[in-house]
């Protein structure tokens, strides 16, 4: 099945997942603290503005972990940085940004992970947002509803592996990050390395 990018949120941590059939050269790289989707060395050249974008930030203060399929991560750490309440900064940074107006009316995913947890989903037809309480996965084509799911693995490398595993078609990249004593780790998985040269 193919289910496009989807990201699993559970209260203490939280994975993404890059999943593509038009845009397979792609790759997670830390810049400074924020995990960004960029096109590989190899990949060829395109204006599509949805290709590269920052798919995983903490707030400044480290309360904070933000995760999502776009360029909707900013502006809710942004949010939260502000005082906004986790919800409230996932329901009103997706709502202001809506769907992305691309040929397939993709929606944009995103989860928080902080002292409390939520998920959210904004479709051509609908905003969810949830609290999380387990494992919950939103992706955006087929699964775009909230649902739980099992995640295993608890360290950041472990959950981007697990999820790149997961069994739906077009694993790309995978990022993942967890909640520590002293804020949060993170972690990348790119795929097998024969994958990207």
């Amino acid at each position: 099945m193919y289910v496009g990018r989807f990201l699993v949120v559970a209260p203490d941590r939280a994975a993404y997942r890059v999943s593509s059939r038009s845009f397979p050269n792609r790759e997670v790289v830390d810049r400074e603290g924020r995990l960004t989707v960029v096109p590989t060395d190899d990949a060829p050249e395109t204006d599509n503005p949805y290709v590269s974008y920052n798919c995983l930030r903490t707030t400044a203060d480290g309360t904070a972990a933000v995760v999502g399929n776009g360029t909707q991560v900013d502006p809710i750490v942004e949010k939260l940085e502000a005082g906004y309440p986790p919800r409230d900064a996932l329901a009103e940074t997706l709502l202001a940004l809506d769907y992305e107006k691309d040929d397939y009316d993709t929606p944009r995913v995103a989860g928080v992970v902080g002292a409390d947890s939520y998920v959210g989903i904004v479709r051509r037809d609908a905003l969810l947002v949830r609290i999380v309480e387990e494992p919950t996965l939103v992706a955006t084509y087929e699964r775009d509803r909230p649902e739980a799911v099992d995640l295993e693995a608890t360290d950041p490398e472990g959950m981007a592996r697990e999820i790149y595993g997961f069994d739906l078609e077009h694993p790309v990249c995978a990022a993942a990050v967890a909640a520590t004593d002293d804020g949060f780790e993170t972690g990348v998985y790119n795929g097998p390395e024969e994958t990207h040269g």
